[in-house]
């Protein structure tokens, strides 16, 4: 069985905005000093437990997840820190091979309401120090925590021993808060190294972000290791649970990673490296689902990096067809207004393509005039959709696989919608 919560099962929904949202600092503001004061006057939760911290732009999700099926196929209860999440705030907490209940986290975010308010935390800031608070109650032998946004000023770098480093890769997201070039966000990201003795992991970079990476390991005296992609089974390497060949790279970083805990004195067999590998599952990423016996593919590409990674894996999922497709493929899409939708549809949409796109409840959204304003040779190819249901039926004429992507949110809320899940996935 899969080392961790039943991929097939996510937690029910939670309504949490009278905790998150009414009484917390609106929006982004990065920085640590407002969550190192609230940690300090909670008894220095992030103190109490081991961590290791996954950095990056894409794929922080699925290394953390593999590096997490090691860990607990190596036999130690790891837990593991993520964001966003597709349906329900208690995806984002992993306690060894659970999930956490909306019952403990509620009350964990009551218990710190009161200094989430005095130290003016943001509703993510508040949710890591609740997170952090009750990794220590639990005592976990080891946490993996998933950076949210950046890294130089993201809450889960106040985590004081965080001896191992993950990257997956850098690419162009959140300019808004992260600079407008590769070579800033890559500093951004860079800097989660800051400690003398923390060991560095990253598959190749672009230049500017592999420049950005050596130089802040200089600065900091860290050691940083550059692994390659892991071979495919044809060519003598392991299976992964999650599939597309960029994985690879994602699985590689968490190999590494896992070697270097053992070196600091982990047990961690090799065995436990495959095991985990093979087991390791998160929904939502090249996933195979289906609406009314229609065969649908979801993927929570968001940004052009990532829409360039889901077109190579169409590509490869195509040359496995019978028949290679003749026809354009159909998109259904929500892409927030935070994101650069034109250069995402850039990559996601091959000439015969066409898309629907629709919206998120309370997060505006690319509409199909804007985009169709953005580019011009797309107008005759956008279509709008009021509900995610009438999207799913555009979807179902025969054709080349359908692909739902855009947004982890949009992801969120077709879920439910879908075919249930039967039997084991391979």
């Amino acid at each position: 069985m899969p080392h961790g919560p039943p991929w097939s099962d996510l937690p029910a929904p939670i309504d949490l905005d009278a905790l998150l949202v009414a009484r917390t600092r609106p929006g982004i503001d990065l920085g640590l000093e407002r969550m190192r004061a609230a940690l300090a006057a909670g008894g220095h939760p992030e103190r109490r437990f081991p961590a290791v911290q996954v950095a990056g732009t894409n794929g922080k999700g699925s290394i953390a997840t593999f590096l997490h099926a090691i860990l607990q196929a190596a036999g130690l209860r790891a837990g593991v820190y993520r964001s966003p999440h597709l349906r329900s705030w208690c995806e984002r907490i992993q306690l060894g091979e659970r999930w956490i209940d909306g019952e403990t986290l509620r009350g964990d975010l009551e218990r710190w309401q009161a200094s989430a308010e005095r130290h003016s935390l943001t509703a993510f800031e508040l949710f890591t120090a609740a997170a952090m608070d009750r990794f220590a109650r639990e005592n976990l032998d080891l946490v993996v925590l998933e950076v949210g946004l950046g890294g130089r000023l993201d809450a889960t770098t106040v985590h004081p021993r965080r001896t191992v480093v993950g990257f997956g890769p850098i690419g162009l997201d959140h300019q808004d808060f992260l600079g407008d070039t590769l070579a800033a966000i890559a500093t951004e990201k860079a800097a989660v190294l800051d400690a003398v003795g923390q060991v560095a992991i990253s598959a190749p970079q672009p230049p500017e972000a592999a420049e950005a990476l050596e130089r802040q390991a200089r600065l900091s005296g860290c050691a940083l290791h550059w692994v390659d992609p892991l071979p495919t089974p044809e060519r003598g390497g392991p299976a992964l649970g999650l599939p597309g060949a960029f994985q690879r790279g994602n699985a590689a970083v968490a190999v590494a990673m896992a070697r270097t805990l053992r070196a600091q004195g982990w047990s961690i067999p090799d065995v436990a490296l495959g095991i985990g590998l093979r087991q390791a599952r998160w929904p939502g990423r090249l996933e195979r689902r289906s609406w009314k016996g229609r065969a649908l593919l979801l993927d929570g590409a968001h940004n052009p990096a990532g829409a360039m990674a889901l077109r190579q894996a169409l590509k490869e999922i195509d040359a496995l067809s019978p028949e290679a497709p003749r026809q354009g493929r159909r998109w259904l899409l929500a892409i927030q207004r935070t994101k650069d939708a034109p250069a995402l549809l850039d990559a996601l949409l091959a000439p015969d393509d066409a898309a629907a796109l629709g919206g998120l409840p309370d997060l505006p959204c690319w509409t199909v005039e804007e985009l169709a304003r953005a580019r011009p040779g797309l107008r005759g190819r956008l279509r709008g959709v009021e509900t995610p249901t009438e999207g799913l039926e555009w979807l179902r004429p025969p054709g080349p696989l359908p692909v739902i992507a855009g947004s982890l949110h949009w992801l969120g809320e077709i879920w439910p919608l879908l075919d249930p899940i039967t039997g084991s996935r391979p």
